[in-house]
């Protein structure tokens, strides 16, 4: 990755996660901080279970270290840019790993990623520890970037796939930024060699895949999502942690339930609306389906309606913030 710029502040990083390993052993602690991350940065962006980060980080870069104390996670917390956060960064030997979890496709994680990617290094630059001087004449070393975006929506996607920045730049031939992501697909009939690697990888995808199984059987979410739980083998790596957790890793996927049936319930309306005023069928589900997967990435109206020009308002009720009043542009 090469990225070639003058200046770049980042007043929005308020705290770096800088932790090295103190695992304790013994039964599994439940968690006594309010997480409102999703269960995949819940699991292995954890310090408490660094192991299932090792063991992730050995599945994708075929490496056998292990030593889950000398994992440092690096990753962005309390902090919001351009209405994004960071889910996953972490330093081990020389590479600095950058994860994502994603359950919409994005091919927009390449400019994502070169937003966190900036922010992570710049935090990395500040640390009097690492004794970097970017103005020094002499070369200074860093670590190299590995970034990874884990896919786990409905849509069809390959095993791996290569999303480049350049795709995003009217002239692509031009530019003096080189960035790519590599996609992982993690549904769980995905990968199978990388999820026989990684067991907690392998039994999160199960959960996922038994969660929506359930919801074509259950009316009641709740229902579904005990009954995906209760059918977790006993000798789970994880199971011992969710169901300590339970309350919280519930609440994630209700969360994510509740915002998907508050779309569909105004989508007809949103859709009659927009085709009265002349837009394509095809251009509004696909505006809908951009703003949705932005919104479930944690990336705010305001910032959406930037992207999607077009006003704050009309992004608000395709996200079923705000009833449609008859406004859409």
């Amino acid at each position: 990755m090469t990225i070639n710029s003058n200046e770049t502040t980042h007043e929005e990083v308020s705290t770096v996660s800088n932790t090295k390993g103190d695992s304790s052993g013994g039964k599994p602690k439940a968690i006594n901080r309010q997480y409102k991350d999703r269960l995949f940065k819940f699991l292995f962006g954890n310090p408490e279970h660094r192991d299932w980060t090792l063991s992730l980080y050995n599945a994708v870069n075929g490496t056998c270290y292990n030593n889950p104390e000398d994992i440092v996670f690096t990753t962005i917390e309390n902090a919001v840019y351009m209405g994004m956060k960071n889910d996953i960064s972490l330093l081990l030997a020389d590479t600095m790993s950058l994860y994502e979890q994603q359950s919409t496709y994005n091919p927009n994680m390449p400019m994502r990623f070169l937003v966190y990617t900036s922010m992570v290094y710049s935090a990395y630059i500040e640390d009097p520890d690492n004794s970097i001087n970017i103005f020094s004449k002499t070369q200074q070393k860093f670590p190299v970037p590995r970034l990874v975006c884990f896919y786990n929506g409905t849509d069809q996607q390959p095993d791996q796939k290569i999303l480049h920045l350049t795709d995003a730049f009217e002239r692509p031939e031009l530019s003096d930024i080189s960035l790519d992501v590599t996609m992982l697909n993690i549904n769980a009939d995905k990968n199978r060699g990388l999820m026989t690697a990684c067991q907690p990888l392998r039994e999160y995808a199960d959960l996922l895949e038994n969660i929506r199984r359930a919801q074509k059987k259950r009316k009641n979410i709740e229902a579904a999502i005990d009954d995906a739980l209760d059918a977790m083998p006993d000798n789970s790596l994880i199971k011992p942690f969710i169901i300590a957790n339970k309350a919280e890793v519930k609440r994630m996927f209700i969360t994510e339930y509740d915002e998907a049936a508050t779309l569909e319930k105004f989508k007809k309306e949103y859709l009659e609306q927009g085709l009265s005023q002349g837009l394509s069928q095809g251009t509004l589900q696909q505006m809908e389906k951009d703003a949705r997967g932005m919104y479930e990435e944690g990336i705010g109206p305001d910032v959406i309606a930037r992207i999607l020009k077009i006003p704050v308002e009309d992004v608000e009720v395709i996200l079923g913030l705000k009833k449609a009043q008859n406004h859409l542009s």
